[in-house]
């Protein structure tokens, strides 16, 4: 069945970072593109009235980097009201309701710290305003299992599993969008995507600067709660997981589901943290922390598919250069034919790189010009087409399939939770951390984990 669109959107939180850096300009986009037609109330605690909310909206936007149209700028704020007000007050949720009038599809995106949802959401069913409204919320899900076990808790006594929106930004990304597309469009890939041909799987997103000025908050999260439970998970179950039986939102979450459901909880043997050397240094870090900056694995999914094939995964700060990319190598032909002294031929490896830039790059082996019979590897390169259609920001994306009740690019509770199951082991018995220079690719106690292999990204991989 369909679902009903929106008639409405409350953010709270709505002075926060979060809604000048992504929402604002998500929602101008929208408004651009004629998706805009609902009142936007936003709740805060900063004093102010609707003309000021309008105020923040157009400097958030205009230091956003978009090209700023008045009359597209004109179209949003003619949807803003503001409402000042505390978030456990029941006289701010029937301001609320009396902005809305008759309305009553809202979505209520909150924004704001985890420590709140509880007060929030009460609140918004003391109101009314959950009886078919749904709920957004972002990331971190909690920062253990039992914490997320109480987070989801809190939700579900107010809002149904099919009313909650969990927004991971990162499966909104065009590249994500990219990787689905390649996997489950083209026959010639899915003979081929499994433990017979191929040998390993590495995925790396590594960023060449520190935690820029976020210190307090960075130290209180680490490499794993940021990227590893969330991002990087989800990444391996859309490389692993079966094709879905349609592309109804439940489909596609509950093979990304089963593949994280069947990932073996981490070991502290398989798992190398890392801190680059300064880290101690930050405004807001710990003397003595002990939080990771960087932090990798290798996973093993015991499922009939992929069952002994390597996925090693990787992530730091303070690395050699920004990128994001995951490199599937299939296995090496039986026999090795066509080589020399100087040229042992490699195996064929797929790349989706969505860091630095977006591409897709097949490595092949051909044969190398010259009077012998000699191979040497050919790269094969596909980048997305975007002279037929805009790019859509993730936040924009995502923003616009929670008004229209499209959960497919939404975390779902059995996931989240099967992603804590993972790796509670390391939150329990967290192995020590390694320091390594800023400007390399993290410690070398991280090169055991590829120690029968090799890093597949170095720069030129």
């Amino acid at each position: 069945m369909k679902e009903r669109n929106a008639d409405a959107l409350i953010l709270f939180g709505v002075t926060g970072d979060l809604a000048k850096k992504r929402l604002f300009p998500a929602l101008y986009q929208m408004a651009a593109d004629g998706e805009l037609d609902i009142p936007v109330v936003g709740v805060a605690r900063t004093e102010g009235g609707d003309d000021d909310l309008r105020s923040w909206a157009r400097t958030a936007v205009e230091e956003s980097g978009e090209e700023f149209d008045e009359a597209t700028f004109g179209r949003l704020s003619r949807q803003l009201t503001y409402i000042c007000g505390d978030y456990t007050d029941h006289d701010t949720y029937d301001e609320i309701s009396k902005r809305l009038g008759d309305r009553e599809c809202t979505v209520s995106y909150l924004a704001i710290p985890p420590s709140l949802f509880d007060d929030v959401i009460g609140c918004l069913s003391h109101a009314g305003l959950n009886r078919r409204g749904r709920v957004v919320v972002e990331k971190p899900f909690g920062r253990d299992t039992d914490s997320a076990t109480e987070l989801s808790q809190i939700i579900g006594r107010h809002y149904p599993e099919d009313r909650v929106y969990r927004i991971d930004h990162f499966l909104g990304k065009e590249a994500l969008q990219n990787l689905m597309v390649y996997r489950f469009s083209n026959t010639i890939l899915e003979p081929i995507w499994n433990r017979h041909y191929i040998r390993g799987v590495q995925i790396t997103m590594a960023e060449d600067f520190g935690v820029e000025g976020r210190g307090s908050f960075y130290d209180s999260v680490g490499a794993m709660r940021d990227v590893v439970q969330n991002h990087l998970l989800m990444l391996v179950a859309l490389l692993a997981m079966e094709p879905p039986i349609s592309d109804r939102p439940d489909s596609l979450r509950d093979e990304r589901a089963k593949v994280i459901e069947a990932i073996r909880p981490l070991s502290p043997g398989d798992v190398v943290r890392g801190q680059y050397v300064g880290y101690l240094e930050e405004d807001g870090v710990a003397g003595d922390s002990e939080t990771e900056t960087y932090f990798a694995t290798r996973l093993e999914i015991d499922s009939w598919r992929w069952s002994g094939v390597p996925w090693i995964i990787r992530t730091g700060k303070g690395m050699a250069r920004t990128v994001t990319e995951a490199v599937v190598e299939f296995h090496k032909p039986p026999r090795t034919l066509f080589r020399d002294a100087q040229s042992e031929p490699g195996p064929n490896r797929l790349s989706f790189m969505s860091k630095p830039e977006d591409k897709i790059t097949l490595s092949l082996q051909a044969r190398r010009p010259g009077r012998e019979l000699v191979s040497s590897p050919v790269d094969f390169e596909v980048a997305p087409d975007t002279q037929r259609g805009t790019t859509v920001d993730a936040y924009h994306r995502l923003l616009g399939d929670a008004l229209r009740g499209d959960q497919s690019l939404f975390a779902r509770k059995d996931g989240v939770m099967e992603s804590w199951r993972v790796v509670q082991p390391i939150l329990d018995a967290a192995p020590g951390v390694h320091n390594y220079k800023q400007g390399s690719w993290g410690p070398e106690e991280a090169d055991e984990l590829v120690a029968d292999w090799e890093w597949l990204t170095d720069g030129d991989a």
